[in-house]
């Protein structure tokens, strides 16, 4: 069985609650109140969006994360 990786991102809101998202997928988000708890949700979340879309992913490529300096 091959295994299919997804990128995620992973935010921590102001009331400590981790927020992940598969940028693959549109509207694809969860959240948890521990990391783990999170990736286990995203990961279900990202198993629905696939059985929705028939196996295939939405044909966006996710190509990484960059990082913007802004000046103060």
């Amino acid at each position: 069985m091959n295994k299919r990786h997804f990128p995620v991102l992973v935010e921590l809101d102001p009331d400590g609650i981790f927020i992940v998202e598969c940028p693959v997928f549109a509207g694809c988000r969860s959240y948890g109140e521990t990391l783990e708890e999170a990736m286990d949700n995203i990961r279900e979340a990202i198993e629905l969006c696939l059985e929705e879309s028939d196996g295939s992913e939405s044909g966006t490529v996710f190509l990484g994360v960059r990082d913007i300096e802004l000046a103060p």
